[in-house]
């Protein structure tokens, strides 16, 4: 399978996102250059977190105008792959790939530490080597995670299973105690209708691997890797 991790200025996680591609699932991978007009053949596009163009303006806001993301739209249309972490996921919902946006945290402060993700949907490429209920423990990152939606929106996501996970406790109880940054219905990351594209704020990359204390973050990896068996 081949992988590309896009660079924007101010991108922080795409040598992370490189790393668990290359050395942790051995599968080709290949940085993509945020002002490039074309792609390569790719199975996977993966948008790294870090703060695109310093944030300016809001997460995500310049980073969408930027040349590549025309061919990433023509992509996710025709069924590629698409994943967008911390950054990236602001990066998608700015571009329009997925509803909602991000917002400051609802404590107004940058949080960076571990949380728990219980999985509500494991039908789909980013997920299928979880299970429904299961809980994975992953690092966050952010100090604008706070996901908002209008209330048709949030019925849809619901209605159509786009949810993918959701902040909760170790064993699996969400609600407001759970919540890290005030994200409406606990919401951690989300896909699109067509499930090729998922956008989520906690970092996989980041425990991937057991010399980073925890292999969870692999599991999201390896679902992209069995999805093109």
């Amino acid at each position: 399978m081949r992988f590309g991790v896009v660079t924007f200025p101010g991108s922080n996680c795409d040598y992370d996102c490189y790393n668990a591609v290359k050395r942790v699932l051995k599968q080709q991978v290949e940085f993509i250059w945020h002002a490039d007009h074309k792609l390569e053949p790719l199975d996977c596009i993966i948008i790294p977190g870090g703060f695109s163009y310093g944030d300016y303006l809001r997460c995500g806001a310049i980073a969408h105008f930027a040349n590549i993301m025309e061919g990433i739209k023509k992509f996710a249309a025709k069924g590629g792959l698409v994943i967008g972490i911390c950054n990236g996921f602001q990066i998608l919902t700015e571009a329009g790939l997925l509803p909602g946006a991000l917002q400051r945290n609802s404590s107004l402060k940058f949080i960076c530490r571990n949380i728990y993700l219980r999985v509500e949907n494991n039908k789909t490429s980013f997920s299928n080597k979880l299970k429904k209920g299961q809980v994975i423990r992953v690092p966050i990152a952010h100090g604008e995670g706070n996901y908002i939606a209008d209330k048709p929106t949030l019925k849809e996501l619901v209605r159509n299973k786009q949810i993918i996970f959701t902040y909760s406790d170790e064993k699996g109880r969400v609600g407001p105690g759970t919540n890290p940054n005030g994200s409406l219905l606990n919401i951690a990351g989300i896909c699109n209708k067509k499930r090729n594209v998922l956008g989520m704020m906690p970092h996989p990359e980041r425990c991937s691997e057991a010399i980073l204390g925890c292999t969870d973050g692999r599991l999201i990896f390896e679902s992209i890797l069995k999805s093109s068996i």
